[in-house]
Formats: C-alpha cells, sequence, structure tokens
C-alpha cells in the first residue's frame, strides 16, 4: 500500500506526479499549471501542509484554499493559477478528493483484540475487552479500562486514564448532503493523547479527517463527552459530563467547558477560558480569562444580569396595566 502515516498526518510513502494524480480520479478533470509538481500528502482544508492536494467547492474558501501551503487544489472553477501550484478543475472536487483517499486508504479487517503492532508501554494496564487497532502507540503507565476501543493510527502519551466504554479515534461525523442521499467524507487521520490525561466513561474523540485530533497534557475529561474531528484541546483543560466539542475548533489551554455545555464547529476559545454548565458558545474567544453563559453564551455577569430583568417582567408588566386602566379611567 503507497501510503503511510508520518507524525499521524496523512502522507504518501512516495511523492506522486500530476498524471498519477489525473489516473486516480475516476471523472473528468482539467489540469492547469505546473504539471511537474510531485504531491506529498493529502489534506482537507484545515490542516494542509506543504506539498499536500486538497480540494475546495465553496467559493468561501477558494482564497483559502489558493493560498494555502498546498502545492496542488482541485476546484470547481476555472480560474487563474496561482504561482507554483498545479490546478485540477472539476465539477465534483469533493469526489475526487475521495477517489484519492480511497486509492491509497483500505479498511483491513483485524482478527485480534490487540493489533499485532501496537506498541504498549512499560506498566502499561490493558483491563479485559479493549480493542486496540493498527499504529496505535500507548505510553507508560497507563490504564486502559474494560470495553474500551482505541482505533488505529491513535498516539496515547505517558500515565493516561481511559475509563470503560469510551471510543477514541471512531470516524468523523463528516457528510455532504447531495440528492441521492449523504456522501461521507472518509477519515484518514488521528488522535493525539498527551501525557497526564484522564478521559472518563462512555466519551468519544473522533480522529481527524486528514490530521489530528490533539488533546493536551493533563487535560481531564468527565463522562459522556464528544470531541469532533480536528480538534484542539490545549493542556490542563477540564470538561463536565455531556459537554460537546466541535470539528476544527481550537480550545487554549486551562479552559473549563462545564457540563451540557457545547462549543461550535471552527471556533478559538482563549486560554482560562471558562464556559459554565447548560451554555452554547457560538462565536470565538479571543479575550483570556472570560467567563460565558447562556445560550448563546456571553459574559456571564451580563447575562444574570438579563436574566435578573427577565424575572422582574411579570410585576413589570403588571405595573404597567395598572398604569394605563388608571390613566384610561381618572378618578
Amino acid at each position: 500500500m503507497a501510503f503511510l502515516i508520518i507524525h499521524f498526518i496523512m502522507k504518501f510513502s512516495k511523492k506522486i506526479p500530476v498524471n498519477k494524480i489525473v489516473e486516480i480520479i475516476k471523472s473528468d478533470v482539467t489540469v492547469k499549471g505546473n504539471l511537474n509538481n510531485l504531491i506529498s500528502g493529502i489534506n482537507e482544508i484545515h490542516q494542509i501542509e506543504a506539498g499536500d492536494i486538497s480540494f475546495v467547492d465553496n467559493p468561501k474558501y477558494y482564497e483559502k484554499a489558493l493560498n494555502s501551503n498546498a502545492i496542488a487544489v482541485i476546484i470547481n472553477k476555472d480560474i487563474e493559477v496561482p504561482e507554483g501550484k498545479t490546478l485540477f478543475i472539476s465539477n465534483d472536487p469533493l469526489q475526487c478528493y475521495l477517489d484519492i483517499v480511497h486509492h491509497f486508504v483500505k479498511f483491513t479487517p483485524q482478527n485480534n483484540a490487540i493489533h499485532f503492532d501496537s506498541k504498549i508501554g512499560e506498566g502499561t494496564v490493558i483491563q479485559p475487552n479493549v480493542f486496540i487497532g493498527e499504529n496505535v502507540s500507548i505510553g507508560k503507565n497507563c490504564i486502559i479500562h474494560a470495553n474500551v476501543s482505541i482505533y488505529g493510527h491513535t498516539e496515547i502519551g505517558d500515565n493516561v486514564v481511559i475509563h470503560s466504554n469510551s471510543t477514541i479515534g471512531g470516524d468523523a461525523c463528516y457528510f455532504q448532503k447531495r440528492g441521492t442521499g449523504w456522501l461521507k467524507i472518509t477519515s484518514c487521520g488521528s488522535v493525539k493523547i498527551e501525557d497526564d490525561v484522564e478521559i472518563g466513561c462512555n466519551c468519544c474523540i473522533d480522529r481527524g479527517v486528514s490530521g489530528v485530533t490533539f488533546i493536551g497534557k493533563g487535560t481531564k475529561f468527565d463522562n459522556q463527552i464528544q470531541v469532533g474531528h480536528d480538534a484542539h484541546i490545549g493542556a490542563h483543560c477540564f470538561l463536565g459530563a455531556q459537554s460537546g466539542i466541535s470539528g476544527c475548533t481550537f480550545i487554549d489551554d486551562f479552559c473549563s467547558i462545564w457540563s451540557k455545555s457545547g462549543v461550535n464547529k471552527g471556533l478559538y476559545v482563549a486560554k482560562n477560558t471558562t464556559l459554565l454548565a447548560v451554555s452554547a458558545l457560538d462565536k470565538s474567544i479571543f479575550e483570556e480569562g472570560t467567563v460565558l453563559f447562556g445560550a448563546p453564551a456571553e459574559d456571564a455577569r451580563k447575562k444574570w444580569k438579563e436574566m435578573a430583568y427577565i424575572r422582574n417582567l411579570p410585576e413589570l408588566f403588571l405595573e404597567i396595566e395598572k398604569t394605563r386602566k388608571r390613566d384610561a379611567n381618572p378618578s
């Protein structure tokens, strides 16, 4: 198979020429630009590295893709080629991207609960009924409790605890709606969990679509937490029960996301941010140390004042009604 994981990001085992990419793509494409480029890997738009091929089918992201480090871009518009790049022009860039992924990435059934190539560090305890896939590395002095599933291409550091029934590295929930149904964007990325992380029961951490879903050193999860594809959760964060982090979101160090709270996709959350329980964050936070509450989440003190005003509204309406009646019937 002509692909491997280097640092848990999808790279080809050898660079692929443009004409080979044309052969792999099953639909018609027009190639413009540098026909001599050699392509070293494939990434979707959020984690492009130098030498990659990527795709873009939304005008909102044209500029981002064309100005990225990608050496080649599959696009659905015939436009001027940026210097040195190769454009593959197609009516369906996503399907072309998937043709390339499916050419190199194949699902391989596994007969053993723990894959023969997994690396498990000294002092690590693997409880019964744990599944460990291919190309998995687990550090020293970890505890992996019963019924945990660790999919392939996952890297786990030292002193990590993962409690029962959690799943690490499942596919991204990444689909495109089409007239015939939903087209699945195949995941070929990975998960990296640093040292001293603890993950509660029934948590799910999705692998990156083509990059890395990252959990930083010392971060702690309660139970029933969902982390979406390509999310970055920094060091020493805390996530309360039933909280959810959407894909491609970057949460900086020392943040606290309390129970039943959610963070929307593609956001940035500054260091030391606190999102109080039962809140929903729908915009990036750039000021460190912010405390947020509500849905949509805002400065907590402001939100509490609003709630106090709302509680007083019935009495206020009664007073207004009394005043209206008095003015209408003066004695």
